[in-house]
């Protein structure tokens, strides 16, 4: 099943820490709240990260440079636009902006409901995945994907939603896209 994911139905949220907002591209709950979620979020100012103790993150610069996550135990380096990085929720993180605000996709999920990854699909490559939730999303321009014989054409902050069962090959044809998947 493929679901057709457009910025006029994303859903503003605010930052758990009030520093900023984001733009939930997709999301799932259950009875006890929180599942999964992937969103666009901008960063303007350099501050502590929300704690989302008990869940893991994989974050990917989309717009800007020189994003650098401070730890206790060292730097996470985010500098590098479509390079994602993953940690702990729970991590005590302190942003530094470099080179100005930048833009990144976060993809949050409940570390006891779900297993969470992010991949880069280039323009000519293709990615083979598996059973479960693939959120294929286009961050900047205009973007060409296809699954299997089907083609499907993204325009910038675009997506698409799949629900697959078996293994699925995402081919890309134009552009760079992020593709998420929760398992």
């Amino acid at each position: 099943m493929i679901t057709r994911l457009d910025p006029s139905q994303y859903i503003t949220t605010p930052w758990r820490n009030g520093g900023g907002v984001t733009a939930d591209i997709a999301f799932a709950t259950d009875k006890d709240g929180e599942v999964w979620r992937l969103g666009r979020t901008p960063i303007i100012q350099p501050g502590p990260f929300s704690d989302f103790r008990g869940f893991d993150r994989v974050q990917v610069l989309v717009a800007g440079s020189g994003l650098v996550l401070q730890t206790p135990d060292g730097e996470i380096d985010v500098r590098q636009p479509f390079r994602p990085v993953r940690f702990a929720g729970e991590t005590p993180i302190v942003s530094r902006l470099e080179a100005g605000p930048v833009e990144v996709v976060n993809l949050i999920g409940n570390r006891s409901k779900v297993r969470i990854d992010m991949k880069i699909l280039d323009e000519d490559r293709s990615l083979r995945l598996g059973p479960g939730t693939q959120i294929v999303y286009n961050p900047l321009g205009e973007s060409v994907l296809h699954i299997g014989d089907s083609r499907h054409v993204l325009a910038a902050d675009h997506g698409l939603r799949l629900e697959t069962t078996e293994a699925t090959v995402l081919a890309g044809r134009g552009g760079c896209l992020l593709v998420a998947s929760i398992v």
